[in-house]
This record gives C-alpha cells, structure tokens and sequence, in this order.
C-alpha cells in the first residue's frame, strides 16, 4: 500500500517550519520511504516571539494562537503545494505543531496548531495531537520517533536526535527504549543570539572556547539527570532551567559555547553508559540527525566521548538530517489512519502502546 502524505514539524528549536512529502509504502510488513519534496520555512522575528511567548498568555488567548498557528501551517502546507505541483497527489497532512505545556506526570501535554484549522484551510485530511492519548495512558508522551526508527531504521541500534532537545533512542531484546538527554540546539542558539547570530554555524564559535570545569559541574549536577528513565524534557527545561545558568556566569560566549558543547556530549555518553547493561554496545553504529548534525564542531566532540564506547556516529544525507522528524511524523499519521499502534509503550512509560491522533476531515466528499 502506498500512502502520499506531507509531514510538519515545528521543533523546539524554533528553526521554523519542516515539510516534507513523503512517499511511504508497506508491503508485507516491511515499511519503505522517499521523501520527494522537503522545505524549512524559516519563522518571522513576529512568529518566534509568539511561539516563544505562548505559555504566559491567558487561556483565551493561548486558544486564539492555537487557532491562528493552525491557519498559517495550512497557508504554508498550500503554498508547499503550489511550489511542488503537488495538486490532488496528498493523502494526509500530519502535523506534530509546537510544543508548549508538557507536564506528563499531571497528565497533559499541549502542542500549538489547531489540526482543525489546517484541514480546513487545506482541504485535506489531517491527523494531529499526536501525543495526548500516550500521556493520557500514563506516559511521557516522548519521544515518539521510536516507531519510525523502529519501521524504516532498524539497521541502527542507536539514534540520536539533535534538536532543540537532544532525544536518544535504542534497541535491545526487549524492544526499543528512549528517553529526552538534555536540552540542545534550543540552549546553544539563544547563546548565539547574544552575539547577533541565528545560531553557532559548524560550531565555530564554540570551537574558539574553553570549556569552564565549575560551570560544567553545576550543569551535570541538575536533578534531571538523575532520573531514571522513561523520562521527558519540557521546551522550558532549556529557556528557564538551562540557558540562565549559563548565560548569567562571566564568561565570553565563546567559553559559554564550548562548555554546554562539552555538557551535552557528556549526557549522551552517561546516558548511553546507564543503559550499557541492557544493550550490545558491539552494534555500534547511531544515526545522528536534527540540526545539531550540520554542527560539526559539536558531532567530533561527541564521537571523541563515543569512541571508548566502541559507537561510530554516522550523519546522512542533509535531508535525511533535517526532515527525519517530519518523515516520521508522516508515518505516524499513516499509522493512525489504519488504526495500528504508532507510540510504544517501551518508550515512554505508559500502561500500554496507543494509536494516537485527532483525525480532522478535510476532503470534500
């Protein structure tokens, strides 16, 4: 069975929008894909300030944003459409929208972009809330990728996504296991803000840094890593935990850089270490993706951590890099829409595995 299908990610970076048309097919089992068109809209200074923003506003006002981001992820899905000549060819939209709220252990969790908004402005059927049923079961609603790793990347035992939040993935005889590690691209490019860049382009500024061993310690010391897993960050874990800590310490930005690079590289390793005992650390391949792969400065401060490990870090193709999320995203929708278990159980805690997703007809007739 074939499925044409246009996934939307809105990561907790705040990069912008990822689009990607997907082509997925199942035949005996066995899942294939090609993603045929891909696009990262860009967000305005207007948008980012509102995404970034939304937790503080009241109830109404939240619902109205709600409303309103909806609208534009289907004004830009449309204009994706023209753009590719992708008329009467998609299937489904599936739509992750932005995280706000997440608070998996009072049973909720809240993503921006009404999926209502979007079939209407589309006219397609869309599939979005991808994450309420699985917290509702009493899990973490995170990370949800698994699935897809699991059904169109099996070759890799580890998977690590760089974005925003920094998420890894692993397979062992019980099944797959994952759990967020740290917050990532969120914290380093509001460092970079500082210094008038979107973000550290390949770790160069980092690169000029020297890693601040007291700082280091008060960031490996916060409770979070400590948890056990399945365990879940919050986009607020980075913006109101994280990024003060470290912004408000006297050291260039340069030093600031190279010591949350440094943080992060070690996370993984601990993380990865805690779960040696249940994994063959003998497969040693992990597929690296998310925008924290095109930073090259922080990928080879990683593999130096990995290599005692026995992992090589492999980073595809830059649009495997970039869209992977909305690939998955994309399969996660298809499975909802033939009613089979798209998030895992293994993964994040619930009571059982789910088919998860509000289903909001768009096509006439």
């Amino acid at each position: 069975m074939l499925y044409r299908v246009i996934g939307v990610m809105s990561g907790s970076s705040l990069d912008g929008l990822d689009l990607a048309f997907v082509e997925l097919e199942e035949s005996g089992g066995k899942w294939n894909y090609m993603i045929k068109a891909s696009q990262c809209i860009a967000y305005t200074k207007e948008w980012k300030t509102k995404l970034l923003n939304a937790t503080s506003l009241s109830a109404f006002e939240y619902l109205l944003l709600h409303a309103e981001f909806g609208k534009f992820i289907g004004e830009q899905v449309n204009v994706f459409i023209d753009n590719n000549h992708l008329h009467h060819q998609v299937q489904l939209i599936v739509s992750h929208g932005h995280t706000t709220f997440h608070s998996p252990q009072k049973g909720m969790t809240a993503q921006l972009g009404d999926g209502a908004s979007i079939a209407a402005v589309t006219e397609i059927n869309v599939v979005s809330e991808l994450r309420a049923l699985d917290v509702a079961f009493g899990g973490q609603g995170a990370p949800i990728v698994p699935i897809g790793e699991k059904l169109l990347f099996s070759e890799f035992p580890f998977c690590l996504n760089l974005g925003g939040i920094a998420n890894l993935s692993f397979r062992n005889e019980n099944g797959y296991l994952a759990f967020d590690v740290c917050a990532a691209n969120r914290v380093l490019n509001m460092l970079a803000n500082v210094e008038g860049k979107e973000y550290d382009d390949k770790g160069s500024l980092a690169a000029l840094g020297n890693v601040d061993t007291h700082l280091l310690n008060k960031l490996n010391d916060l409770e979070y890593y400590h948890l056990p897993f399945p365990k879940s960050l919050s986009n607020n874990f980075g913006i109101e935990v994280v990024f003060p800590l470290v912004n408000n310490t006297i050291l260039s930005t340069a030093d600031k850089l190279r010591t949350y690079i440094e943080h992060i590289a070690i996370q993984i390793e601990y993380a990865i270490q805690k779960i040696g005992q249940k994994v063959d650390l003998q497969q040693n391949k992990m597929l690296v993706t998310g925008g924290g792969a095109f930073n090259t400065f922080l990928i080879e401060i990683l593999q130096n951590h990995l290599h005692s490990l026995g992992i090589e870090i492999f980073v595809p193709d830059e649009i495997l890099v970039q869209y992977k999320e909305a690939l998955i995203m994309s399969l996660i929708g298809v499975l909802r829409w033939r009613e089979e278990y798209n998030v895992l159980q293994t993964v994040t805690g619930a009571r059982r595995s789910s088919i998860g997703g509000a289903v909001y007809i768009g096509q006439e007739g």
